[in-house]
C-alpha cells in the first residue's frame, strides 16, 4: 500500500507532466483529428449549387406569422418573400396563390382543392407545423406539389405543456387561480394530489408521447401507453394491448394521435365510462380526437374529474376577443362554465424555441426542393434524391419529371433523354404519382430548351422542372 507522501510525490508528478512545455507527455490529451480526416479532406470536392432559374423570380408567401429563420432562409437565397401574421380570407389566399412558387402556412389557413387550382406556378407547400390536414394532399400531389411539415421539432414543446396541464389538474390550480383573481381566498386540499405514483395513459406513442412518457416518469408517474403499432418503450414504460385496458388504469388520459376516421372521437361516451372515477382527459393532439360534448357530460356526472384541451374541432382564424363562442362550437358555452378545465388556444407547440426549429426545418426542406428536386421527407410525395454535383461538372442539367404512375412511361422519358449521357437517374412511386430524377451531362441552352419541350409534350406529365 502506498504511503500518504508517495501518493503526493506521484500526483506532483502527474501535474509537471501534464504543464510540460511541449504537450507531449500532457494527461488527457485528445487528438485533435481523427486518423481517417486527413484522407477525407483530400477526397471531398466542393459542390455545384443547382438553380432552378433566377432565383430572383422565386416568390415565397408566408402566412400565420412563420417565425423568422425560414424568412432568413429564404431571404439568403434571393426568394422574394410576402409575409404576413396571420391567415388571409379565402379570395385574398386564391389571387395571392396564383403567382407564387412556394407557400408557407400553419394551421389556420385551408388549402383546399377550391384553392390549389389557382396556383398555376406552386411547386411546394411548407406546413410549419406537424399537422397536414389543412392541406388536400391528394390534388396537391396529383397537381405535382410536394407538401413538407416538421413532424419533430415541436415535440418536447407539447410535452412540457402536458406535464404542466397534469400538475395544474391534480392541484386544481386553474381554478384557484381564477378565483384569486375575483378576489376569493379558497385555501382547500379536497381532491388536490401529487402526480407521484399516478398512472399516466398515453395514447399514441409517437415522437411526443415517447417524450411525454420520459418527462412522466422523471416525475414519479407510472406510464402505460397503446398505440396500432408495436413500440418499443422508454423507460419503465409499458405498452398495453387495447385501449379499454389503458382506460381502465389510467389516473391520467392523453392523447397524441393524428386526425383521421380512425381517430374521430376516440374518446367518446363509451369510453368516458371505462375509465377511472375522478380521472383526467388531456388532449392536445388533434380537435376531434375527443367528443366534447360527451366529455361535458361525463364531467357534470362527476365522472371525469377534470380536462385539458388546446384542440377543438373548429378554431378561429384569427386572434382576437368573442371568437371562442357557440356559433363557433355549439358547445363552448357549456364547456367553459365546468369546473377544473384548462382550455388553451391550441398552443401546444408555440414555444420560441419549437417555431424556431420548426422554421429552419421546413424552410430547409422547401429550399432543397425548389433548388435541388430533394424531395426527402415530402408527406404526399415519392421521396426520391440525388447527390450533389461536382463543381467541376459543367454543362450539366437535372430534370424532375413528375408523372402518372402509369406502365411506358420511364420508356417513353428515357427515349427523350438517350441522345445524352444519364449520369446518375433514380424514380420512385407513391399511390398514383411518379417522381423521377435524372442528371444529363453535355449539354447546352439549345438542348434543355429542347428537352424540357419534349418531355412537357409526353401524355402522363403532371409537372416538369429543370435545373442547371
Amino acid at each position: 500500500m502506498s504511503s500518504p507522501q508517495q501518493i503526493a510525490d506521484s500526483f506532483q508528478q502527474a501535474l509537471n507532466l501534464s504543464s510540460s512545455p511541449n504537450g507531449t507527455n500532457a494527461v488527457s490529451t485528445s487528438p485533435t483529428q481523427s486518423y481517417l480526416s486527413q484522407y477525407m479532406q483530400l477526397n471531398q470536392k466542393p459542390t455545384k449549387a443547382l438553380k432552378p432559374f433566377s432565383t430572383g423570380d422565386i416568390k415565397i408567401l408566408l402566412l400565420e406569422n412563420v417565425n423568422q429563420t425560414a424568412i432568413n432562409i429564404f431571404h439568403n437565397q434571393g426568394y422574394q418573400v410576402e409575409f404576413y401574421k396571420s391567415s388571409l380570407p379565402e379570395d385574398e389566399l386564391i389571387e395571392k396563390i396564383k403567382d407564387v412558387h412556394a407557400i408557407g402556412i400553419r394551421s389556420k389557413t385551408k388549402l383546399t382543392q377550391k384553392v390549389l387550382q389557382h396556383a398555376r406556378n406552386l411547386v411546394t407547400i411548407g406546413c410549419f407545423c406537424i399537422g397536414t390536414n389543412q392541406v388536400d394532399l391528394e390534388f396537391a400531389a396529383k397537381s405535382g406539389i410536394a407538401v413538407f411539415n416538421s413532424p419533430f421539432s415541436n415535440s418536447r414543446s407539447v410535452a412540457e405543456l402536458v406535464i404542466a396541464e397534469i400538475i395544474t389538474l391534480a392541484r386544481q390550480l386553474g381554478d384557484r387561480s381564477i378565483e384569486m383573481h375575483t378576489g376569493t381566498w379558497n385555501k382547500v386540499s379536497s381532491k388536490c394530489w401529487e402526480i407521484r405514483g399516478k398512472t399516466l395513459g398515453i395514447i399514441g406513442y409517437g415522437h411526443i408521447g415517447s417524450q411525454l412518457s420520459v418527462l412522466a416518469e422523471a416525475m414519479g408517474m407510472n406510464v402505460i401507453y397503446y398505440d396500432i403499432m408495436m413500440i418499443m418503450s422508454l423507460g419503465n414504460s409499458k405498452q398495453v394491448d387495447t385501449l379499454d385496458d389503458l382506460l381502465s388504469r389510467a389516473d391520467f388520459v392523453s392523447c397524441h394521435v393524428p386526425a383521421t376516421t380512425e381517430t374521430k372521437n376516440l374518446l367518446s361516451g363509451p369510453q368516458f365510462a371505462a375509465m377511472k372515477d375522478g380521472s383526467y382527459v388531456i388532449n392536445a393532439s388533434r380537435g376531434t380526437v375527443v367528443d366534447i360534448p360527451a366529455l361535458v357530460q361525463a364531467m357534470k356526472a362527476g365522472k371525469i374529474a377534470g380536462a385539458a384541451l388546446d384542440v377543438y374541432p373548429n378554431e378561429p382564424a384569427k386572434n382576437g376577443e368573442d371568437l371562442f363562442v357557440n356559433s363557433l362550437n355549439d358547445w363552448a358555452s357549456d364547456l367553459c362554465s365546468l369546473r377544473n378545465v384548462i382550455l388553451s388556444p391550441h398552443i401546444g407547440g408555440s414555444t420560441e424555441e419549437a417555431q424556431s426549429a420548426i422554421g429552419v426545418e421546413v424552410g430547409s426542406a422547401l429550399t432543397k426542393y425548389i433548388n435541388e428536386g430533394n424531395s426527402t421527407g415530402a408527406v404526399n410525395f415519392p421521396e426520391v434524391s440525388l447527390r450533389a454535383l461536382d463543381l467541376d461538372q459543367q454543362n450539366t442539367v437535372r430534370v424532375l419529371y413528375i408523372h402518372q404512375n402509369v406502365p411506358g412511361v420511364l420508356k417513353t422519358v428515357n427515349n427523350i433523354l438517350s441522345n445524352h449521357n444519364i449520369e446518375k437517374q433514380f424514380t420512385d412511386s407513391q399511390g398514383e404519382i411518379a417522381y423521377l430524377m435524372a442528371d444529363i451531362s453535355d449539354v447546352d441552352i439549345t438542348d434543355i430548351k429542347s428537352l424540357y419541350e419534349q418531355l412537357e409534350q409526353t401524355p402522363y406529365k403532371i409537372a416538369t422542372r429543370l435545373l442547371y
